[in-house]
């Protein structure tokens, strides 16, 4: 039975991994500053960037929530894995062969949800296999009459489910899969007579993470007999949870971090289709409405912060896809993006739309986007009789909420008197009752207080006070953190022994001056933070990410030394001014005593003027 994962193996894996790469699987990460990163935050919901990453330290602080730690932590906390899980995941993502204590040195299967997603992948790869064989022509047919041939099926992993009891099973057993992890996976289901197969006779579609793991599968019917829903996905399990995962993310994520873009479609068939026509920003949800969890996971690959971005939702006019364009809307607010509704002509959803018309008819539908607030109201007054005095009092008191609630005010104007000229009322009357719902009245949305509300910390850089003193201790030791080669051993060992004022950045200081003899190495930073008192951990970790002002590598390495040396001369400042009082109350008799302070006073005023010229 294997053991512990060597820590020297653990400290290589970290070593070898970018934390900015497995971080940039989740997150749209910008430059801030040089050697730092920062992007909104996974574990909390924000408007603008307080998630900061170190990638030459390999660790990450978010301001808003205190969430901090290493490339491992970050791992364990965003997939819910165990320590040994997140290792041997970055060690095969490195290809660097661990080694186990107390053990055969074999790989274990730690935890069980690396054995539901090897189990996914071997499922996948059957799927894959199957839609070759002479009894998927059902399947081959269904993706042939709607313009997708082999090498569209191959690029979306798009597989075929054998009209089989227990085909699927008998392979995965076979691989050593026990009944258990088939059934925690979700690929089987449970009858009076044992499990069988979940997937039968259907069209198979991989549903995929953000980095691209297969954590579950939809599946589309296509066998008359078939007594099952249209679509069948796989139930909730301990890699797949509906509301966090878009379709076709995976392949999008990129383009949708670069373009600050994405589309939201209604289905798998659609998305193919967007992104075979050049729209490949496309994603769609699983088997359940685009809501809050959505939207986080979208912001965070947007990096949406800045309010540039474009979210574009492609709803079916008819009434179901009126209803989930309102659901949509009823979320709006949480973006910072503009949000906007495509709908194509003839109620042709964008895999038709690309059958009948071809690709340029798809991209010329998303060009022709509207703003989501003009399809609501749009909405909204085709519910009422406007022809009538009540039906126009109904609509205006449901439509002047909407308006209120229009995030650039710039707009509301605008929007103002449309609303006026649909309802044929005056334009003062529909102000009057814009401004009597106030903005936000009657939809709601978390304040930023409540979105963006930090969680106490013991030791935080905010905690600290603002005074000039504390403000050059804290810079000097960031800059010493984040950039010790810049720095340099000398100055640093000169540094340390400084006085300062503020009494907890000085535990900081005392915790360099401990590990100066791996100062610079790559443990040296984990050495900082182990030494200091435990609830001064966080504090370690903001100053090692939190911008420093310099944004070129020429300005940086003149800025670390300069608030070095700054540091410094504060302090033989101080020790000069000491020894004039002294120099002033001694005894002129003293002869001695005046000479040695004096000497001393020269060789502080040396130091200074070569600390200067450095």
């Amino acid at each position: 039975m294997a053991g512990r994962i060597r820590s020297s193996d653990i400290e290589e894996v970290k070593s070898r991994t970018n934390i900015a790469d497995i971080v940039g699987d989740f997150v749209s990460l910008k430059s801030a500053g040089v050697g730092s990163l920062k992007g909104l935050c996974p574990f909390h919901d924000e408007r603008s960037p307080s998630f900061h990453v170190r990638p030459q330290l390999g660790f990450y602080h978010c301001f808003g929530c205190g969430e901090s730690g290493d490339v491992i932590s970050f791992l364990q906390k965003m997939d819910h894995v165990t320590f040994a899980d997140a290792v041997e995941r970055l060690a095969a993502r490195v290809g660097f062969q661990l080694t186990y204590e107390d053990g055969d040195g074999a790989a274990p299967d730690h935890g069980n949800r690396a054995r539901l997603l090897a189990a996914n992948a071997a499922a996948e790869t059957w799927f894959r296999e199957q839609l070759a064989t002479p009894g998927a022509d059902p399947g081959r047919r269904f993706l042939g009459e709607r313009g997708f041939d082999h090498v569209a099926a191959d690029r979306f992993g798009v597989g075929f489910a054998p009209k089989s009891w227990d085909a699927l099973t008998k392979v995965l057993r076979g691989k050593g899969f026990s009944v258990e992890e088939i059934t925690a996976s979700g690929l089987v289901s449970q009858g009076d007579r044992g499990i069988y197969d979940r997937f039968r006779g259907r069209l198979i579609w991989p549903i995929r993470d953000v980095t691209g793991q297969t954590v579950g599968f939809g599946a589309r019917k296509l066998l008359e007999d078939d007594k099952g829903p249209k679509y069948l996905n796989t139930p909730e399990t301990a890699v797949y949870h509906k509301a966090q995962v878009l379709y076709g993310l995976d392949l999008a994520k990129r383009d949708v971090s670069r373009s600050g873009r994405v589309v939201v479609v209604e289905g798998y068939t659609d998305v193919m289709a967007c992104h075979l026509a050049g729209v490949t920003t496309a994603v769609a949800t699983c088997g359940t409405s685009f809501g809050v969890d959505h939207i986080k996971t979208l912001r965070r690959v947007m990096g949406d912060d800045s309010g540039k971005g474009e979210v574009i939702f492609t709803f079916d006019p008819d009434a179901a896809g009126q209803k989930a364009a309102m659901r949509a809307f009823a979320e709006e607010q949480r973006f910072s993006a503009q949000t906007y509704v495509a709908v194509a002509p003839d109620g042709l959803d964008p895999c038709d739309l690309r059958l009948n018309r071809g690709d340029d008819a798809v991209r010329r539908l998303i060009d022709a986007k509207e703003p989501m607030f003009e399809f609501v109201i749009r909405q909204t007054l085709a519910a009422y009789d406007l022809e009538t005095v009540e039906g126009r009092v109904g609509a205006l008191t449901e439509s002047a909420p909407i308006i209120a609630d229009i995030r650039d005010p710039s707009l509301r104007p605008g929007y103002t008197r449309v609303l006026a000229r649909h309802l044929g009322v005056d334009l003062a009357e529909v102000q009057a009752a814009i401004s009597r719902t106030g903005k936000g009245g009657n939809r709601a949305s978390p304040s930023k207080n409540q979105a963006e509300a930090p969680a106490e910390r013991p030791a935080s850089l905010r905690d600290l006070p603002a005074d000039p003193a504390t403000r050059l201790e804290r810079d000097a030791l960031m800059a010493i953190l984040q950039h010790p080669e810049l720095a340099g051993h000398d100055l640093v060992q000169r540094a340390v022994l400084t006085g300062f004022v503020n009494p907890t950045l000085a535990v900081v200081r005392d915790a360099i001056a401990a590990t100066l003899d791996s100062f610079g190495t790559a443990a040296w930073f984990a050495r900082v933070s182990e030494t200091v008192p435990t609830p001064m951990t966080g504090l370690v970790q903001q100053l090692a990410v939190a911008p420093i002002p310099e944004r070129s590598e020429r300005d940086l390495t003149s800025y670390v030394r300069e608030i070095t040396v700054a540091l410094i001369d504060r302090d033989l400042l101080r020790q000069s001014h000491d020894m004039l009082g002294r120099l002033q109350r001694i005894d002129p008799k003293e002869r001695e005593s005046y000479r040695a302070l004096q000497g001393e006073l020269m060789a502080l005023e040396m130091e200074r003027r070569r600390l200067r010229e450095r």
